[in-house]
């Protein structure tokens, strides 16, 4: 069933003049008087509300008052949040985040969803709760990526890239000129993609992988053709397939790549609702610049190409042959150019990998990247509690403020981490959010990756040592360490006393299903596969 598509709002004037910046606002939310803290809730919430109302109606598959409640409360959580000290930089990806959640967490409530039928429609609230992850698989490299930029760069990113606003707009809501704005953007797309090679090289699953990150980035950079043996390199490897994939929007244009990274479900029709970008064409003028007018490599492939050696449906083959004006398939790099869209039709039919042209089912799906090769430091791994012998995993759904806690170790997504070279201990489930062990009195719960200058970047920040202890960085004397060895205990920081309880045993992690990937499935587990048609 289509997700409709909402309609179109009035684009805000030319310029963005607001008055005052996101963040002047959330400074009124915490410290001003009652009067001004109600004037700067009303201010921010009339700037988003409409993309937010937008958000929830795909996230739904429906709109009227329903999309309106999700919209409300979305907004309560994200302003409370703000109250209490969050920045508010980037503030538009992360309300239409809680949006996102939102509707997930009210579908997955039986009372709720009793009484609100609207959320269990299988486009909307009901493929949401049978997704295991709503980013696609091969997004995770931007993902990580973006949640790692500082909030001004991200700000400056979504509002050109994925809203097509002006420069103006963007510098309005972090009350920069313009002029400071496009430089900063210009800085922030460097940094983007920076940051994408650097979890390339993080997430990468063999030492060949990391070989071939910068024969990677530079062709791709300029426009050129691979090398041989870095074709056959991804012929067999997904991990770099992926980066090849994700690097190349750079050379096109970034808002599907950070919607999709940033929103996963519905991103595309998200896009699609956006006023801004419905008089563009297919390249942003930054993205032009930086090539100069140079086709980049995506655009150089006739369509999404198969490997040799794998079997391929006749309707799938029949669909890229159309797809090709010339009729031919170009056995070259292996990249996905068509987008995934959690919105667009039931989670609970998968589509035809592209990535070899073979159907897969919800059983079969890869395992997310980094859960591949040695566990070194930057892989996706599991923590054993030596005492317990059960894993560090996580309450509930991975959200920022969920606690910490042990459990019988599985292949969930919930008890992923890598520990990165800088010390960040991160949810492969969300990568924006770190293990914190300052945020709630002693007692360790997700939060925020990113410092955005609040100092407290040690808090999300550990140093293990050779004995397998977990110390905070904001306080060497403390251990991470269980309430007891039983399921579900709390996870909280003590005084390190070198006991087995306070001692965390890197295990590989074991491959995950039901994740989703633009080049594989966004099916529900164990749903019948079926191959989508058309181009």
């Amino acid at each position: 069933m289509p997700t409709p598509h909402p309609p179109r709002p009035v684009p805000p004037p030319v310029g963005g003049d607001f008055g005052e910046s996101d963040e002047w606002l959330a400074a009124r939310l915490r410290d001003g008087p009652e009067s001004e803290a109600a004037r700067a809730a009303a201010l921010l919430t009339a700037r988003h509300w409409q993309p937010a109302h937008d958000y929830a109606a795909i996230c739904l598959a429906a709109s009227g008052q329903i999309s309106a409640m999700v919209t409300a409360a979305a907004q309560h959580r994200v302003l409370d949040r703000l109250a209490q000290g969050e920045p508010a930089t980037a503030l538009r990806p992360r309300l239409l985040v809680a949006v996102r959640d939102t509707v997930r967490q009210w579908s997955a409530d039986d009372a709720v969803n009793g009484v609100l039928p609207q959320l269990l429609k299988p486009a909307g609230g009901r493929g949401m709760r049978a997704a295991k992850s709503l980013i696609p698989e091969n997004r995770a490299l931007a993902a990580r990526a973006f949640a790692s930029l500082p909030g001004p760069a991200r700000c400056l990113l979504w509002h050109t890239e994925v809203e097509g606003e002006p420069i103006a707009v963007p510098a309005a809501l972090l009350g920069m000129d313009t002029d400071t704005a496009s430089a900063t953007y210009e800085q922030a797309r460097e940094q983007f993609r920076d940051g994408c090679l650097h979890a390339h090289r993080q997430l990468a699953p063999s030492q060949d992988c990391r070989f071939h990150n910068r024969l990677l980035d530079v062709p791709i950079r300029r426009g050129g053709d691979l090398l041989p043996d870095v074709r056959k390199h991804l012929a067999e490897c997904r991990h770099c397939r992926h980066a090849a994939e994700q690097l190349a929007h750079f050379e096109r244009e970034l808002g599907p790549l950070i919607a999709e990274a940033v929103l996963g479900w519905g991103a595309r029709r998200y896009l699609d609702s956006r006023p801004g970008r419905a008089n563009r064409g297919t390249q942003t003028g930054a993205a032009a610049r930086h090539r100069g007018g140079r086709p980049g490599l995506l655009a150089r492939l006739p369509v999404p190409v198969r490997l040799p050696g794998r079997p391929r449906s006749a309707r799938s083959l029949l669909r890229g042959a159309g797809a090709a004006s010339v009729g031919v398939l170009a056995i070259v790099l292996v990249v996905n150019v068509w987008s995934y869209d959690g919105g667009g039709a039931d989670p609970a039919a998968s589509t035809s990998a592209v990535d070899g042209g073979a159907t897969a089912s919800a059983t079969s799906r890869p395992k997310p990247p980094g859960t591949a090769g040695l566990p070194a430091a930057a892989d996706a791994t599991r923590l054993r509690n030596v005492a317990a012998g059960l894993c560090l995993d996580v309450r509930g759904e991975p959200k920022a403020g969920a606690g910490a806690r042990l459990a019988a170790c599985s292949e969930a997504w919930s008890q992923q981490w890598t520990l990165e070279d800088d010390g960040l201990l991160r949810s492969v489930a969300d990568p924006g959010l770190c293990l914190d062990s300052q945020a709630d009195a002693g007692v360790v719960i997700l939060g925020t990756c990113a410092d955005e200058g609040t100092g407290r970047s040690d808090a999300v920040r550990y140093d293990r040592t050779a004995q397998g202890a977990l110390l905070p960085r904001w306080q060497n004397q403390l251990a991470l360490a269980a309430t007891s060895g039983a399921p579900d205990a709390d996870i909280v920081v003590k005084v390190h006393d070198g006991s087995t309880a306070q001692r965390w045993r890197i295990e590989k992690a074991p491959a995950a299903d039901g994740s989703l990937s633009i080049d594989g499935t966004d099916a529900a587990p164990g749903a019948r596969p079926v191959e989508l048609t058309g181009g």
